[in-house]
């Protein structure tokens, strides 16, 4: 086993990146480290056993390591688990473009592993392991016939950027085209956007493969260096002598039993039509030669069948179902399905149907990110469901690589459109269960989306939609099919599925399986996947053509208020002490950011407008004229203390607990935990008095702001005994100074009990004193 290593690189965008093999994972068929700045991923190719197989068994697995970015993973056993979401798509990235390259005769297992060694937060991990799995298999002795690069563009201020930084894709981009193929052709397009056109996306597609030629010229250079020799493989042929008996004696049969229009009855003729085929040239069951015969008979059989559709729908120009090469299935519209969800709709397209429901949440329930990517959340995601039943099969029932890429590119449509958290500061998930499939479910799946979130009353900025488009390519002859079902798909050249507004593109996914796909076809093909997204959104809006008003009474109430940031202690309280009480007085839940920004999340509006009203009064500055329903903390000889809310107490003066009438004492009336309605009259902020009066009290009833401070809490100031050194009050002499015959003031001489009601009469913490 050789020690030698070598390295290849080369620029994209004045960024080098290099591929190296010899030092790392020797064993492997092909091992290359793919390197971008600070970022390296080990990407290796490896053949295993021969199967007995008729499909190509083809493993990708990317392995993310927290370990990259210097973290520690979440989870309880602090090791990294099942591959995650954005791990399963780089997964299938990697896949799309590589499968369809290999022969047809290879059989053995075959795996594709890609480990993010270390990573940047600059260079995304994502476009370098799709380099490596190429440059892997091209090094190796696995008979893969041509390099594969891969790029991204991204348009950032206006201009089409190569390979841009992850924070910018993150923050900064109206678009994120990944862009795979050979130095020929493309063979994969994946992308989001914000309502690009069309025009713009075919430029940047250009741009795109220049690179590309570039990263498949340093593969081929690494293979010249340090590539294995290619096993040989034998590719199966055709007889065509029993391709013509078969296409003699069953030949009209199949093309009639491919005409029928339902689906499941055209594949129940077409079977039927298959198993005379192989009963009749398998020979004899228990002989030797039956397996052999079978084999040849079930190519030639697949031969024919694909043979008869592709020139009925190229040449012909007829598709399997009847239908012209630009007209949609009929459409079905539905929304409010389920009464208890906070919205739903059912989106049918012929015989595919999709059931798209969506649930708002708090911001804590947004879902968490423990990936090596930037992003630590998302507060809108998609879930993609694909059940066995919906294509009449029986079968494992949980989501699976492709349900999952589905669930990400209809998740992508829509994301430009979702509001934000400050428009509004909801959580949502959306799910799409595909009840029927013929073809194009996810983008049904994007259709049901958009009507559900309108159904909800989320506030989406425009109605998105989605089409899939076909090409079927005989020699000169082509046909671009809209609305593919899935028999042309499977025998079709090219995938292409298309989602967006009436504006632009919103996400794009395309797969090509030839090379002779142009320019021209692929702008052809967006111009007429824009005239039918244009009609399905004009069917759309017939049943609903905006988002609701209201939310559904079934869905939480979130409410905001902005708060003073000083005054965030004060709502949370001592170890959390406050925000614990309101929350499980209102069964609500309160988030307050740093910003002072507070959300509000109750089952119902009632409760949810009550504890806004509580917070609102908890941390505004008292003003004359507030009211206030607030409890008796301490009682006094000069009055009761009311707590108008936490850690805020107003005086309301002895003399004006009962408005009418003296009392001797506060507790003639009051108590402490008494509640009561009162109104604030005086705010001397100097001294941090607050003074009140009872909200009925006759005195201040229908008086201004003005008015009320002029009246007073009838507090004149701290208690007698605070006033002087000998308790004099406003002049006047102690009261050993006063005996019967004393002052006696205003009212004349009185008696003796007189002068003794006088005294009471002017203590300083009663009227008229």
């Amino acid at each position: 086993m050789s020690d030698a290593v070598t390295r290849v690189s080369a620029e994209i965008e004045g960024k080098e990146i290099s591929l190296e093999t010899g030092k790392l994972a020797k064993q492997a068929s092909g091992a290359v480290v793919v390197r971008a700045g600070d970022t390296m991923v080990l990407c290796t190719a490896t053949a295993g056993n021969l199967r007995d197989v008729d499909f190509l068994p083809l493993t990708v697995d990317v392995e993310e390591r927290m370990y990259a970015a210097g973290k520690i993973p979440g989870s309880f056993f602090k090791r990294e688990g099942r591959a995650g979401e954005r791990a399963t798509l780089s997964a299938r990235m990697i896949d799309r473009p590589i499968r369809p390259l290999f022969p047809k005769g290879w059989r053995y297992d075959t795996q594709l592993v890609a480990i993010p060694m270390s990573v940047d937060h600059v260079n995304p991990y994502d476009i370098l392991a799709m380099n490596g799995a190429s440059a892997a298999l091209m090094i190796s002795h696995i008979p893969f016939p041509t390099p594969v690069g891969a790029v991204r563009i991204g348009k950032i201020d206006g201009n089409f950027v190569v390979n841009p930084n992850e924070e910018d894709l993150v923050e900064n981009t109206d678009l994120d085209l990944i862009v795979a193929g050979t130095d020929e052709a493309i063979l994969m397009v994946e992308a989001g956007a914000s309502e690009i056109p069309e025009a713009e996306i075919l430029d940047a597609l250009d741009i795109a493969h220049e690179e590309i030629k570039k990263l498949c010229q340093i593969q081929r250079e690494l293979a010249e260096k340090a590539g294995k020799p290619k096993i040989e493989v034998e590719v199966p042929q055709v007889d065509p002598e029993q391709y013509e008996q078969i296409k003699s004696s069953h030949g009209a049969a199949l093309d009639a039993a491919t005409q029928v229009e339902d689906k499941l009855e055209r594949q129940d003729a077409t079977k039927a039509v298959e198993g005379e085929v192989l009963t009749q040239y398998s020979g004899d069951p228990e002989a030797e030669t039956y397996s052999e015969n079978r084999q040849k008979a079930q190519l030639a059989f697949d031969k024919l069948e694909k043979t008869l559709i592709r020139e009925r729908i190229a040449v012909q120009k007829k598709r399997p179902d009847g239908r012209s090469a630009d007209e949609i299935r009929p459409l079905s519209i539905e929304v409010g399905v389920a009464p208890r969800t906070h919205g739903s709709a059912l989106f049918t397209r012929g015989q595919t149907q999709a059931f798209s429901v969506v649930a708002l949440g708090t911001t804590r329930e947004e879902m968490r990110l423990d990936t090596l990517g930037l992003e630590t959340a998302k507060r809108y995601f998609h879930h993609y469901n694909f059940p066995p039943f919906s294509v009449g099969e029986a079968g494992r029932m949980g989501p699976k690589r492709r349900d999952i890429g589905h669930g990400a590119l209809a998740e992508r449509a829509l994301l430009p459109m979702v509001p934000s958290q400050e428009e509004f500061p909801y959580t949502i998930r959306v799910v799409s269960d595909i009840f029927e499939s013929n073809g194009s479910s996810s983008m049904a799946s994007v259709c049901g989306s958009t009507l559900s979130l309108m159904d909800a009353g989320v506030p989406i900025k425009s109605a998105v939609a989605g089409i899939a488009m076909g090409l079927i390519k005989e020699g000169d002859d082509y046909i671009i099919l809209t609305d593919i079902a899935g028999v042309e798909d499977h025998l079709g050249d090219m995938d292409f599925k298309v989602a967006g507004t009436e504006r632009g593109i919103t996400a794009l996914q395309m797969d090509i399986k030839i090379t002779g796909v142009t320019f021209e076809i692929m702008s052809d093909a967006l111009s007429q996947a824009r005239v039918a997204r244009e009609f399905i959104l004009s069917e759309m809006a017939k049943v609903i053509d905006a988002p609701r008003s209201e939310l559904s009474k079934h869905a939480p109430r979130i409410s905001t208020i902005s708060i003073d940031p000083e005054k965030i202690g004060l709502l949370i309280g001592k170890g959390g002490e406050t925000i614990r009480a309101l929350q499980e007085e209102f069964e609500s839940q309160i988030d307050v950011n740093d910003e002072g920004q507070v959300l509000v999340y109750a089952a119902d509006g009632e409760r949810g407008d009550a504890l806004v009203e509580r917070i609102r009064a908890m941390t505004k500055e008292v003003e004359v004229g507030d009211e206030f329903t607030g409890k008796v903390v301490k009682t006094t000889t000069f009055g009761a203390f009311v707590e108008l809310s936490k850690g805020t107490d107003g005086l309301l003066h002895i003399s004006n607990i009962a408005p009418g009438r003296r009392i001797a004492t506060v507790e003639e009336v009051l108590n402490k935990g008494d509640e009561l309605n009162v109104r604030v009259v005086e705010v001397d902020r100097e001294r941090g008095r607050i003074g009140l009066r009872l909200a009925d009290d006759p005195d201040i009833a229908g008086k201004s702001v003005e008015e009320l401070s002029a009246v007073g809490s009838g507090d004149p100031g701290p208690p007698r005994r605070d006033r002087g050194r000998d308790g004099r009050d406003r002049g006047r002499g102690p009261r050993s100074d006063r005996g019967r015959d004393g002052d006696r003031g205003r009212d004349g001489d009185r008696g003796g009990d007189g002068d003794r009601g006088r005294v009471r009469d002017r203590d300083p913490d009663r009227p008229g004193s």
